[in-house]
């Protein structure tokens, strides 16, 4: 329960903004010791993943929105070191300080944060796998409990895949990312599956079109993938 606190102070902390320029949307970074924390803030999803300089430790994540000038509802859609808080929600006030986001641990100690950038971007928001060749076809992929997200900042990415009613966590990776000239390059920092793929670097063939992303290239493994990628609505 604890994480879970900490996940809604958190959240919290983030959302009460009056500013455009104090938005807390994009990425956001904390160290301690050698452990790296990641927070991604979508308009409609966010993840917080802690990890080493080889190890994936824990993340957790899920939706949020804006209920009134002061408080946010949060729910919880996957967390790798409790899967039972899948599922929970709740609703809690909002607020800001100095341009830092500031979260407090329920025995009273704080985090800060450190802003990475502001989330805008062509490929900014939240996006799921909706179809994938199979065969020389575009295959759809159904919506259901299963599924595989990425969310995407100004310049960071993080790919979950989980099923949000059994709480079940499949994987997940993540880091930085650039998109330029039609070449989309991921580096990643940290593999929740296969620690050695940490520093390795992936381009892959990219276009968007409205709330589509054609995506296709060579996946980790070395595996031809070609997927189509839907952003999700504010």
């Amino acid at each position: 329960m604890k994480k879970l606190l900490l996940l809604f102070t958190l959240c919290c902390s983030c959302l009460g903004i009056l500013r455009a320029e104090d938005s807390p949307i994009g990425a956001w970074k904390s160290t301690s010791g050698e452990v790296t924390s990641v927070l991604l803030i979508t308009p409609t999803w966010f993840t917080v993943t802690d990890y080493d300089s080889q190890r994936f430790i824990s993340s957790y994540g899920g939706s949020w929105k804006q209920n009134g000038d002061t408080q946010v509802d949060v729910t919880i859609h996957f967390n790798t070191a409790n899967a039972s808080q899948v599922g929970q929600n709740t609703t809690v006030p909002v607020g800001m300080e100095n341009g830092h986001l500031i979260t407090s641990s329920p025995g009273g100690g704080k985090q800060e944060w450190t802003r990475i950038d502001d989330g805008s971007g062509p490929l900014a928001g939240s996006w799921q796998i909706t179809s994938r060749e199979r065969d020389g076809k575009m295959t759809p992929i159904p919506n259901g409990a299963r599924r595989t997200m990425k969310i995407l900042t100004g310049t960071r990415f993080q790919w979950v895949a989980i099923n949000q009613e059994t709480g079940e966590f499949f994987g997940s990776g993540g880091g930085t990312y650039t998109f330029e000239n039609g070449t989309y390059t991921e580096k990643i920092e940290f593999f929740s599956r296969d620690s050695s793929r940490v520093g390795a670097s992936l381009s892959f063939k990219g276009s968007v079109n409205g709330n589509n992303w054609d995506h296709s290239g060579k996946s980790s493994k070395g595996d031809p993938i070609h997927e189509i990628w839907t952003r999700e609505s504010n």
